[in-house]
């Protein structure tokens, strides 16, 4: 179970060109990493066009924002094209970095228990703990939650 104060896990998961991202490669910058349920689906674009349109302004607060789902590369490398995406897409098709994160597991969909993808986000800090963390998330406005916190925790 993913608590503020924590240390967060470790992982490495390649990016959409192949690319091993690693939390230790990060070390001593803010690392935005949101799980989102599938590329090129109406929420998850949202959320990915949303981080992106404010790329700069996370830059300016020296964060690297990272996306994670099951998907292939293939399918990040596209859905990153198709919507000019500026942040890294990590794959985790084993759910491995998910289910540490507490982002893979039962949830409510459509009023029906099943297990998925839970969208939720983790604000690392640049000591490597947990600074802010969102269990359940809706897609459209989060990336501006995401900014006033990281903004306020960096001030």
């Amino acid at each position: 179970m993913i608590e503020e104060g924590m240390r967060a896990p470790a992982f490495a998961l390649p990016n959409q060109e192949g690319v091993k991202v690693r939390s230790s490669d990060l070390a001593g910058r803010w690392v935005v990493l949101y799980f989102y349920p599938r590329d090129d689906t109406p929420g998850c674009t949202v959320q990915a066009c949303e981080f992106t349109a404010d790329i700069r302004a996370f830059a300016a607060l020296d964060a690297t924002v990272l996306g994670c789902s099951p998907d292939s590369l293939e399918s990040h490398a596209k859905f990153r094209t198709k919507h000019k995406l500026a942040i890294d897409l990590l794959s985790d098709p084993d759910k491995q970095v998910m289910q540490k994160y507490g982002a893979w597991g039962e949830k409510m969909l459509y009023g029906r228990k099943t297990k998925g993808v839970i969208r939720s986000t983790v604000l690392i800090d640049p000591a490597g703990k947990v600074a802010r963390y969102w269990p359940n998330v809706r897609a459209k406005g989060h990336a501006d939650q995401v900014r006033a916190a990281l903004a306020e925790l960096s001030a």
